[in-house]
């Protein structure tokens, strides 16, 4: 930039919740620079805020408010607009009252009037961005809205009616964020396996990851979530492309028959068993990570080992727990059988106690075996010394040493536990320990 030339203004774009909400993000963030702002993604001096928020249960609500009233009390001069699903839960007027000078809804045309309303209050020119900060992973929305109404979910009431991206708009926003130098991308949505039914011709999520591989040179895919009434043999099929990454999110909530029929999900207990094993069968080593939610209204001590129970059957390699938060406007607040905090605390703690072991177990399947590794970020080890953090291409967080290696996929040896995930190191090297301070790393 020329020495004259007037210096871009700073937005910083903050984000709580889904991977969903990550990719909103993203495309407020890439809409700021073109409008003539740089952009970060913490809290710091800025000229102006996005707060993109999160309301799936009181305490995602409870964060949304004290981050948006932090900003306003830190940054009393900026410009905060407000995001996400905290003002279509509690109301546009709640988030105005916390010092929002904007607030925005989450589809495009809600994004494209928060990005001009924060450039005219800020006085931006659009301009050509500088380079931008190399992004190792890029969430990429492909799909919005949920017409499911799931007895515990107000995500239905906040992100309102399904709606599709088209192939030819989600291959685009791939080839961009590759070109931009990500070496992978996460397509998601808030019911990603709806996608597709609701376009001029009707079609399905194998329909979208075929055009991505024919249209795209992204080198690594991961799909974000499904559930087992969408996995199909059209769609493992699929996996037999190495830039598919074996990983699949599959929600549970719950083990037992009852209480997946008082939260009106849309499939049995055995339907999900069944779609794991095809998974298993048709993705060898592929990681099948779920959503659980303890003390669902009404769930007996019977029904919650059944969860245990399943869970172990399955073999998730990660758990994301969640005690049950009543949310108003929903069924399931008004049901009987509303379970006491200590409940919902003493089975939060057992199936956080499940999720480590089962991790763990998941882990050592592939202790001594050799997987490719994007290298994300240098990190501060445990023991203190810095080391560099990545994950496989089946989303084993892996540890390990080496010079410069971020953005970069190399083929690593799985070794001992480490942290939240293993240690790695290039194939032939020591794996049985980590040095307490790594070459080349400072």
């Amino acid at each position: 930039m020329p020495a004259d030339a007037p210096s871009r203004p700073l937005a910083a774009v903050l984000t709580l919740g889904c991977k969903l909400n990550l990719a909103d993000s993203g495309e407020i963030a890439h809409a700021l620079c073109a409008a003539g702002f740089d952009v970060v993604d913490h809290v710091c001096e800025a000229d102006a805020f996005v707060v993109n928020t999160c309301s799936v249960t009181h305490v995602a609500d409870q964060k949304s408010r004290r981050l948006v009233r932090s900003i306003r009390r830190v940054a009393p001069g900026a410009a905060v607009a407000v995001t996400g699903c905290f003002p279509q839960s509690a109301g546009f007027d709640a988030a105005t009252a916390l010092g929002a000078d904007f607030v925005s809804g989450t589809r495009d045309a809600d994004k494209a009037a928060l990005v001009a309303l924060l450039a005219a209050r800020t006085g931006t020119v659009a301009a050509p961005a500088p380079a931008a900060t190399l992004l190792t992973r890029v969430f990429i929305k492909a799909q919005e809205g949920c017409n499911d109404v799931c007895a515990f979910c107000i995500v239905p009431r906040t992100r309102g009616r399904e709606e599709s991206r088209p192939p030819a708009f989600v291959a685009n926003e791939v080839t961009r964020a590759v070109e931009a130098g990500a070496r992978e991308v996460v397509i998601t949505g808030t019911q990603l396996g709806a996608w597709g039914r609701d376009l001029p011709v009707p079609l399905a999520p194998h329909h979208l990851i075929s055009a991505l591989l024919e249209r795209t040179e992204a080198p690594r895919i991961r799909f974000s979530s499904l559930q087992p009434q969408d996995i199909t043999a059209e769609l493992l099929a699929l996996w037999a492309d190495p830039r598919l990454m074996p990983h699949f999110h599959l929600a549970l909530q719950s083990g037992s028959e009852p209480i997946l029929a008082a939260m009106r999900r849309r499939y049995t207990a055995r339907e999900f068993r069944d779609a794991a094993a095809r998974i298993a069968a048709a993705v060898p080593g592929a990681a099948i990570t779920t959503d659980v939610i303890a003390a669902f209204p009404g769930e007996t001590e019977d029904d919650f080992a059944d969860t245990l129970a399943f869970c172990d059957e399955i073999g998730f390699a990660r758990l994301h727990c969640f005690p049950y938060s009543q949310r108003s406007r929903t069924v399931a607040a008004r049901l009987p059988g509303q379970l006491p905090p200590e409940v919902k605390k003493a089975r939060m703690a057992r199936l956080l106690a499940l999720g480590a072991r089962l991790q763990a177990r998941f882990h050592a399947r592939f202790q001594g075996e050799t997987r490719p590794v994007l290298w994300e970020e240098l990190r501060t080890s445990p023991a203190g010394a810095p080391a560099w953090f990545g994950h496989t291409d089946n989303y084993i967080p892996v540890y390990g040493p080496g010079e410069n290696l971020r953005n970069r996929v190399t083929p690593v040896r799985l070794g001992v536990p480490y942290a939240d995930g293993m240690w790695g190191t290039p194939p032939g090297g020591s794996h049985d320990r980590h040095p307490q301070v790594l070459p080349g790393a400072s």
